[in-house]
């Protein structure tokens, strides 16, 4: 899917059957050398076990089937894999995704404690992902204890450390962490990570290596797409649930950032090509050749 752009400022048109956001990453826009096609998949919020149901268990077995057949090169889960740390359901998320057929790398959620995610999932939580000319940082930043998200001193150093070898390496980064960055208060939910717990220097990071970073994406919201972009131009964007998704009416109180709506579960398709990365919201079990729409100019 190829997108021009039509004007600067952001389109919204209200038509059933998901929803598809385009936007040009500043460090995109600005590329000097040609960048390949690139497309992957994003799940998040599987929430396996929740309410002692097979819910979730059967939403998860239909995105896996769907996530098979999806173009995509891989697939990311943005955290909450299972509820309440159910350490059982993390047998049921693994059948389905050895279904899946492609590469998976997950990062845990506050329903994820981290001694079950090393034990099921991967010993090494924080890891580097390199795709192409993309380096994918799968950073840890829940607590089981909490709502809110946390960066150690170590983890800092280390993304930045990540994004100086990416400069080195002539790729560009993407920040995947399932608790959003972004201060957001009523009428949002008010879970992201504080000034004392890392905000303010995740923040510098991204002002020194912003050149090289395209977005930072999250899960934990169950809002379906819901973003900003006013930290130095830097999209942030928590990616709908598979489980369930609410419509907090964000767009009616004129929130700050974009909330398309659209909140049915699912997944989300996320393709970047020519500058422009765009997100496919794909309903499951829908059709969604008819979209509604945003897109934001260049820069």
């Amino acid at each position: 899917m190829k997108t021009a752009m039509i004007t600067r400022r952001k389109l919204l048109s209200t038509i059933a059957g998901g929803a598809t956001l385009a936007f040009s990453p500043a460090c995109l826009a600005n590329s000097k050398r040609p960048l390949s096609k690139l497309s992957f998949l994003v799940a998040s919020d599987t929430h396996l076990g929740y309410k002692n149901s097979t819910s979730a268990e059967k939403r998860w077995i239909q995105a896996a089937a769907e996530l098979k057949s999806a173009t995509g090169d891989l697939v990311l889960h943005l955290g909450d894999i299972v509820d309440g740390g159910r350490e059982e359901q993390y047998a049921v998320y693994l059948r389905e995704r050895e279904k899946i057929g492609k590469p998976v790398y997950e990062i845990p959620g506050n329903h994820d404690p981290l001694k079950l995610f090393r034990k099921h999932i991967r010993k090494q939580v924080d890891v580097t992902v390199d795709h192409e000319w993309l380096k994918l940082l799968l950073v840890s930043n829940a607590r089981t204890d909490s709502h809110d998200g946390f960066l150690t001193d170590e983890q800092l150093l280390w993304i930045e450390s990540e994004c100086v070898a990416a400069a080195k390496q002539k790729r560009y980064v993407i920040l995947c962490l399932h608790v959003p960055v972004h201060s957001n208060r009523h009428p949002d939910r008010g879970w992201y990570v504080k000034p004392a717990n890392g905000q303010g220097e995740l923040y510098a990071i991204i002002k020194r290596h912003k050149q090289h970073i395209v977005a930072m994406l999250h899960g934990h919201f169950h809002n379906g797409i819901r973003g900003w972009q006013d930290e130095d131009g830097i999209h942030e964007i928590c990616m709908p649930s598979v489980l369930y998704n609410l419509d907090r009416s964000l767009e009616k109180q004129n929130a700050t950032g974009y909330n398309p709506l659209e909140f049915r579960p699912g997944y989300t398709k996320v393709t970047i090509d020519e500058g422009w990365m765009m997100l496919d919201y794909k309903p499951l079990g829908a059709d969604v050749s008819i979209n509604k729409k945003c897109e934001f100019g260049r820069g």
